[in-house]
């Protein structure tokens, strides 16, 4: 018997090819309003464009809940899809901690150097401090940056662990950097659009595109942290998951 993740990835619908297509076509529109924008900015709003688009043609109907700071933020958020990264960019334009070993990816590496991805080696320790110091510098440049401390994605159920390590390069925050958690809230469909077990990234992406109709997905900002009472990084992680389970109804 097949496994359950091939088996998920055997259903491929013309929709999802037709999907792939018209995302392909917005990335021809987009590319060159973006690099000539890098020319001049190294913070294109062309990339968020293009994300948004793309989140929409997938499926995604995104809708805000609570106010997003948008200047100098951490954003900390749930890890269920690849499309996380298309809803949270698109509404906010904001740049992403990613693994190193995205950034040789085809495509999608050159995608997410343009948009000014922080690339991290998670268990090199002995890069941490340059790490943290790239983040922090992204965090200053102004456009906000979202960590996902689980490290991978979940199925939904539950949250998994928030690793402290990278929010070490905001504890103590500066005075002028917010950290705010952030919910991604997919509702009943969470399970057949999460990206876990041994599913390949291009099996999941084929398998949701080729979901008919469309799904929402919510972003809850969440309240900011405050700076006096969260210098240490276990708390803001500690409270951070506390209340996005609680935002996502996960107890």
């Amino acid at each position: 018997m097949a496994s359950h993740s091939i088996a998920r990835a055997d259903r491929v619908h013309p929709r999802a090819w037709a999907r792939i297509a018209a995302i392909a076509a917005a990335l021809l529109i987009f590319i060159l309003p973006h690099l000539i924008w890098r020319l001049f900015d190294r913070r294109s709003p062309i990339a968020g464009m293009f994300l948004k688009t793309a989140g929409w043609i997938a499926g995604a109907d995104v809708s805000v809940r609570g106010t997003p700071v948008r200047d100098k933020t951490l954003y900390v958020a749930n890890h269920i899809s690849w499309l996380d990264v298309l809803a949270l960019a698109g509404q906010t334009r904001c740049a992403f901690v990613a693994k190193a070993d995205m950034k040789p990816w085809p495509l999608i590496g050159w995608l997410t150097t343009s948009n000014n991805t922080v690339y991290v080696e998670r268990e090199a320790r002995h890069t941490a401090h340059h790490q943290a110091t790239a983040l922090q510098h992204a965090l200053m440049s102004g456009q906000p940056v979202t960590l996902f401390p689980e490290g991978t994605t979940g199925d939904g159920s539950a949250l998994l662990t928030f690793r402290t390590s990278l929010i070490a390069a905001v504890t103590p925050a500066p005075d002028d950097i917010t950290i705010q958690p952030v919910a991604l809230d997919f509702g009943r469909i969470v399970g057949d659009i999460a990206w876990v077990g041994e599913e390949s990234f291009g099996a999941n992406a084929l398998r949701v595109l080729s979901r008919p109709g469309r799904f929402p997905i919510i972003l809850h900002f969440l309240a900011p942290l405050d700076h006096a009472d969260f210098a240490d990084r276990k708390a803001i992680a500690a409270h951070s998951r506390a209340e996005i389970a609680a935002a996502l109804g996960l107890g």
